[in-house]
C-alpha cells in the first residue's frame, strides 16, 4: 500500500492520494496556523476505523439478508498525553454503530463482534495501543 502527500499552501493544507486515486485533504488547527481546509490526521484515524469496520458491517448484514435502510458509525477517541512528548495517542475508542431497517439485533451485534475481533484491519492497527469498545443502536 503506498499513499502520497502533497503540500497545497504555505501552512498544513494536504492532499493525499492513495491507490484508489480518491483525494483527501488534510490541515492542522487554526491555532497552529492552518485554515480548516481539510480534517485534522488524528479524525482521519478514526474516520479509517469507522469505514474499515462499516465496510465490513454492510458486506456481513447483506449475506444475512438484513435491510439497512440507514447507517451510521459514530466514533469517540479518547487521548492521553505520553510523558516528555507532546503525543497524545488514543488510549480509548467507542464506536457506535447506528442501524435503522428490518435489521436483527442479534444478527447486528454478530456483524460488529465479527468486524472488530476478526475483520476489520484497522481495530487490529489499534488493539495494542487503544480500549476499542461498540455498541450497537437500531432505530
Amino acid at each position: 500500500m503506498k499513499v502520497e502527500l502533497v503540500r497545497l499552501n504555505d501552512a498544513f493544507h494536504f492532499e493525499a492520494t492513495g491507490s484508489s486515486e480518491v483525494k483527501v485533504y488534510t490541515d492542522g488547527a487554526p491555532d497552529i496556523g492552518g485554515h480548516n481546509l481539510g480534517v485534522r490526521p488524528m479524525e482521519l484515524l478514526l474516520m479509517g476505523l469507522a469505514s474499515c469496520s462499516a465496510i465490513d458491517m454492510v458486506l456481513i448484514l447483506k449475506k444475512q439478508r438484513q435491510t439497512i435502510e440507514d447507517f451510521r458509525i459514530i466514533v469517540n477517541g479518547d487521548r492521553t498525553k505520553e510523558a516528555d512528548t507532546i503525543r497524545s495517542p488514543f488510549d480509548k475508542i467507542h464506536l457506535q454503530f447506528i442501524l435503522k431497517g428490518q435489521i436483527d439485533p442479534e444478527k447486528a451485534a454478530r456483524a460488529a463482534q465479527l468486524s472488530m475481533e476478526k475483520y476489520c484491519s484497522a481495530t487490529a492497527q489499534f488493539e495494542p495501543l487503544a480500549e476499542i469498545t461498540h455498541e450497537i443502536i437500531i432505530n
